[in-house]
């Protein structure tokens, strides 16, 4: 038997997130004193921060800093040992709906064509044919790849592969989008227009976003604010707030004064 549809979430308009902020809405993800041991080795401890609707986190820093462990915690793979973390005001207690992760890599589904790999989570859902394909369709063009909704992953560039993933967790139309180094195996070019993207349609969504990354310049570009995680099993990192022109997805703001001197900064920061 076929599961009834049911109604998916609906983004927030751009329009309504400004006024929210303006108003002092809650933040949607809020880490509160976030501490993690495992066997017996203490991970984080400490971490507190709170991110508001509609904005860009990036959480910077080398391998093995704490990056994915602070994803995974609010994604719900990893429960906190210490402390507590919400999203949308309720605790985080495992994956949900209100949550979607894009990986390092696409891990699209091969003998699904890219419409298909969109519309996965809504098949899950209960949805129907006509409407898997409606929003499938939206969710391309909202990432550049139309024209391309019945061809196979094999038939894609790895930019365009990402694309797929980006699209996917978009259509379940989540409160916060968790970002792994998407773009790190891709070549410049792409990952820096890959990056305006991100930003347009954040724009477009009002979606709110966790973005991982050990690149300086992909951190200063994308977030709104950057966490530089020094120690967290201290609980030690720096927060660097970022004021760049609008539009935010302008390259020109790659040669932004303010740019080039967070750069530096978090440069000189990261090396000493």
């Amino acid at each position: 038997m076929t599961a009834a549809a049911r109604p998916l979430p609906s983004h927030e308009p751009p329009d309504a997130l400004l006024q929210a902020k303006a108003d002092g809405a809650p933040p949607v993800l809020k880490f509160e004193k976030v501490g993690f041991s495992y066997d017996g080795r203490t991970i984080m401890r400490d971490v507190s921060f709170a991110v508001a609707p509609g904005d860009i986190l990036a959480l910077l820093g080398p391998s093995g800093c704490g990056k994915t462990t602070i994803l995974n915690m609010v994604a719900g793979f990893l429960r906190p040992t210490a402390g507590v973390a919400v999203v949308d005001g309720r605790e985080i207690t495992g994956p949900g709906p209100d949550r979607g992760v894009v990986f390092q890599a696409a891990a699209l589904f091969d003998w699904m064509t890219v419409a298909e790999n969109i519309a996965f989570s809504l098949r899950c859902a209960g949805a129907r044919k006509g409407e898997r394909r409606a929003v499938a369709e939206e969710m391309a063009a909202l990432v550049g790849l139309t024209g391309f909704e019945d061809a196979y992953p094999y038939q894609l560039s790895g930019g365009m592969r990402q694309r797929v993933g980006l699209a996917r967790v978009l259509a379940a139309k989540p409160k916060v989008m968790l970002m792994d180094e998407p773009f790190s195996a891709l070549d410049v070019q792409t990952r820096e227009s890959l990056q305006e993207e991100v930003l347009r349609i954040r724009d477009r969504t009002g979606c709110t976003i966790l973005f991982v990354t050990h690149a300086i310049d992909e951190a200063a570009f994308l977030g709104d604010r950057i966490f530089l995680l020094n120690d967290l099993k201290a609980g030690a990192y720096d927060t660097f707030d970022v004021d760049l022109p609008t539009p935010r997805a302008s390259p020109d703001n790659r040669l932004h004064p303010s740019f080039l001197r967070l750069r530096e900064t978090i440069y000189r920061r990261m090396r000493h």
